[in-house]
């Protein structure tokens, strides 16, 4: 008879622990990578509040101050504020095309970092092609561009659209 006592559920805890290995693999393959997006994200937010800072000082005049302390907080409410925004679609354009125009462009640009190495233990994908993968997937962002443009029904936003996408091939294969 086993008598059920604070010893045995450690015991029992850490078989629990043991067998979640994998899980925990998961996770500490995870850690680096949120560790690094974590990194950028905040010297991101640091540098244009540097930035805007430093503009100000420059131009003589106060800086972002209101929202925190000395303006720390400013990213976040214009984070917020971008977030709560209106869209607005064209009215005699293809709001579908408008619609999935930066989605694909985003997502395109998101898709090539799989084939980036961050580390000789973290690939996300280890294949024999990566760079041209890599060539092709970010291709595709300047056709989400486009899509943009043609989605609009203007003739000048499409031009501009066909412009990028001309100048983003062609700065990429030259």
């Amino acid at each position: 008879m086993i008598i059920y006592t604070i010893e045995v559920e450690d015991i029992n805890s850490f078989y629990t622990l043991e067998s979640l290995k994998e899980v925990y693999g998961i996770i500490w393959m995870l850690v680096p990578i949120l560790t690094l997006v974590l990194g950028i994200t905040i010297g991101v937010l640091v540098i244009v509040w540097l930035e805007r800072e430093i503009s100000a000082g420059i131009q003589q005049r106060i800086g972002p101050e209101y929202a925190g302390p000395l303006g720390i907080l400013q990213a976040l409410a214009d984070g917020t504020k971008l977030l709560f925004k209106e869209n607005i679609l064209p009215s005699r354009g293809n709001t579908r095309l408008f619609s999935i125009g930066p989605a694909i462009a985003v997502i395109s640009i998101l898709l090539s970092f799989s084939v980036i190495p961050f580390s000789s233990h973290l690939i996300l994908a280890d294949l024999n092609i990566g760079i041209f993968l890599w060539i092709a997937i970010s291709s595709i962002a300047p056709v989400g561009l486009l899509m943009l443009g043609y989605g609009s029904n203007n003739k000048y936003s499409f031009l501009g659209g066909l412009r990028v996408l001309l100048n983003r091939l062609v700065m990429k294969y030259h």
